[in-house]
């Protein structure tokens, strides 16, 4: 049980770092661009092009954990483990694919590690939106 653990804090830690590169690598983007609000279509394109990255980002750390089943042989096969990994970090829980026993304690995890990292994202889509719509001041992302 203890390996386990200790392996899914890894897992968690690497999560969080590419959370957080990615993250920071469109703070230093957006800080560094002057961006002009003032059209219904620069808006949206500023979310959608953010909601493309926090989705990129989450597929990236479900690709990890997904890995990272497929290298153990907790699952069958690369496609099961994708899989499994997105529907745990999703919450969705499905059940139709379980990992082995020795391994079911990573499963809570993934999904506790999904839950904080879907938390940040909204916080982060949530900081974007305020900047961007802040009045007088104009948008500004100086991290």
């Amino acid at each position: 049980m203890l390996p386990e653990l200790s392996i899914a804090c890894c897992l968690l830690a690497v999560t969080v770092m590419v959370h957080a590169a990615g993250l920071s690598a469109v703070l230093r983007r957006l800080s560094r661009s002057p961006i002009s609000l003032d059209s219904f279509l620069r808006v949206t394109s500023l979310l959608v092009g953010v909601a493309w990255v926090l989705l990129v980002l989450h597929l990236v750390e479900i690709g990890l954990w997904a890995l990272f089943y497929w290298w153990q042989g907790c699952l069958p096969d690369l496609e099961s483990s994708l899989y499994f990994s997105g529907v745990t970090y999703t919450t969705l829980g499905y059940g139709d694919v379980l990992l082995s026993s020795d391994w079911r304690l990573l499963a809570p995890l993934e999904g506790l590690t999904g839950i904080m990292m879907s938390g940040l994202s909204v916080s982060f889509f949530f900081v974007v939106v305020s900047r961007a719509v802040a009045p007088k001041r104009g948008p500004t992302f100086d991290a």
